[in-house]
């Protein structure tokens, strides 16, 4: 049996803001169909950043979802440079914040690194959290930039006391108990496809959702802002795989199945 790639071409990485660019004129001449998607139902959703970005770079996402009647916040941060003490401590008060003053558990979307944190805070405080949808996250934990990261974090980073056993975001512990999303796109030149997909034969609640775009578009891409306003509109409770409306399939290319049972994905 054929290696699973696990890292993207240079081609796909040398033309990735291009891309991106295409992905935003497409949300300006697709709103109209977004405005028609599922509304919000009041929860609180997190929305996290990718890793040497920040809150800016989610903002057509939280203005798109926010229109659509979704209490979404940012991370409020600054840049995202990786799980240091700082960033793991306010993550979790933030989450247990969002819980507390609505009573009810939080989303939360993360956006390439951000969607390992998403998964650590599910895992850390299921019963605060409503569902995770990961966007371009390496989920499997295997991408090489991942361990690069890791090395960084690990060698420059001083935790402070009670936070130093806390697991990275990339060396998860415990099952993932809540419902999870994983978007991705197999033009991604940033985070290989391959390494964006759970295992889901006998998970429950777990899904992968293929859609058409670049890893640097994917925030502001309508496919995912589709699926996002889906996801976090339903209720709770109410889980159910996703099924984009027929006059959106192509937006939707079919997952391949087969992949998952082949390349023998880590939980």
């Amino acid at each position: 049996m054929a290696p699973v790639k696990r890292v993207p071409s240079l081609a796909l990485l040398a033309t990735e803001a291009p891309r991106a660019g295409l992905d935003l004129a497409a949300l300006a001449t697709t709103w109209p169909m977004l405005a028609t998607a599922r509304r919000g139902d009041g929860h609180p959703v997190m929305v996290l950043p990718g890793w040497l970005t920040g809150d800016p770079s989610t903002l057509p996402l939280r203005i798109v979802l926010r229109a659509l009647g979704h209490d979404v916040s940012g991370w409020g941060l600054g840049m995202n440079r990786g799980p240091t003490g700082r960033v793991v401590q306010h993550l979790r008060a933030r989450l247990d914040g969002l819980y507390r003053r609505s009573g009810r558990r939080v989303s939360v979307v993360g956006w390439s690194l951000g969607g390992l944190y998403a998964q650590e805070l599910a895992r850390a405080a299921p019963g605060s959290v409503r569902g995770i949808v990961t966007v371009g996250s390496p989920v499997t934990r295997w991408a090489p930039w991942v361990r690069t990261a890791s090395g960084i974090v690990d060698r420059g980073t001083r935790l402070p006391p009670g936070v130093d056993a806390t697991p990275r975001p990339w060396a998860e512990r415990g099952p993932l108990r809540v419902p999870a999303t994983s978007v991705y796109t197999r033009a991604d030149g940033i985070v290989h496809w391959s390494s964006c997909r759970y295992r889901t034969r006998g998970r429950g609640r777990r899904e992968n959702v293929q859609v058409r775009g670049s890893h640097l578009g994917l925030g502001h891409n309508p496919a995912v802002l589709w699926l996002l306003a889906d996801r976090l509109g339903t209720a709770e409770g109410a889980w159910a795989p996703f099924r984009p409306p027929a006059g959106l399939r192509p937006f939707f290319p079919a997952s391949d199945d087969r992949y998952r049972r082949s390349a023998r994905l880590p939980g």
